[in-house]
């Protein structure tokens, strides 16, 4: 092949190209990795209610690495939504040495569990960790039903509304049975869905007897069961409490 002189200059060529290949290679690793790019500023914007500057010193100390051309934006990103409230963190780099993220809060639409602790569910029902002294509903389930939890919890507060009643607790038990608890305090079991009647509609059907049977009651009201399909039954404290009995003088 080397008697050629045409496949030898092509070869040569080719040798050159790819010699100059990595040295503009390398070239460009020892500019872009040079001090001369470091990044200087991180610049955060958001409306930030519950994120603080010290959270954020905190997470990123000593874990930004690289130059403004090498560094690596998903990593940065990572560390931004460890942070406990931080839903969504968007970056980009802004010449010379400037890193612009603009945050995403989570907005706190309810607690999960039964326990009050660092677990809340955002309005997209999804579960994050965070603190909070507001006056949330309690949802529970079993895990992974937090978005089925949280679309249930919207449609029963907008079918309650017309009563100025509100939903305190939703539970989805491990059986997929549906319990609701009210801002008035009666507890409303409205048990499985099926093909014919969802739990939608049974409580639909309670919101539109209520001001002429329950709302009018003069007992306080604690349980309703909405699991029958003509009817449904209530539960009265005074009534279902036996009367004490009267001790026998001796």
């Amino acid at each position: 092949m080397w008697d050629n002189a045409r496949l030898a200059n092509v070869a040569a060529n080719a040798l050159y190209a790819l010699a100059l290949a990595l040295i503009v290679y390398a070239g460009a690793r020892v500019l872009f990795e040079s001090p001369v790019f470091s990044l200087k500023t991180i610049v955060v914007g958001g409306e930030l209610q519950h994120v603080a500057r010290d959270e954020i010193v905190h997470a990123l100390q000593g874990r930004v690495k690289g130059t403004f051309f090498t560094v690596d934006l998903e990593a940065v990103r990572a560390l931004f939504e460890g942070i406990p409230w931080v839903r969504r963190a968007e970056l980009r780099r802004r010449w010379p040495d400037r890193l612009e993220v603009r945050i995403e809060e989570h907005a706190a639409l309810a607690r999960w569990g039964q326990r009050r602790g660092p677990q809340l569910v955002n309005t997209h029902g999804e579960l994050f960790r965070g603190q909070s002294d507001a006056t949330l509903p309690v949802f529970s389930g079993p895990a992974g039903s937090e978005g089925e939890v949280t679309q249930r919890y919207l449609a029963f507060r907008g079918l309650l509304a017309p009563l100025a009643l509100e939903p305190r607790q939703v539970l989805l038990s491990s059986r997929l049975s549906w319990q609701v608890r009210l801002s008035n305090g009666l507890t409303v079991q409205l048990g499985h869905d099926s093909d014919k009647d969802r739990v939608e509609g049974r409580l639909a059907r309670l919101v539109s007897v209520y001001p002429q049977t329950l709302g009018e009651s003069r007992h306080r009201l604690d349980y309703v069961d909405l699991r029958y399909p003509n009817g449904f039954a209530l539960r009265v404290p005074e009534i279902a409490r036996p009367e004490p009995r009267a001790r026998k003088r001796v």
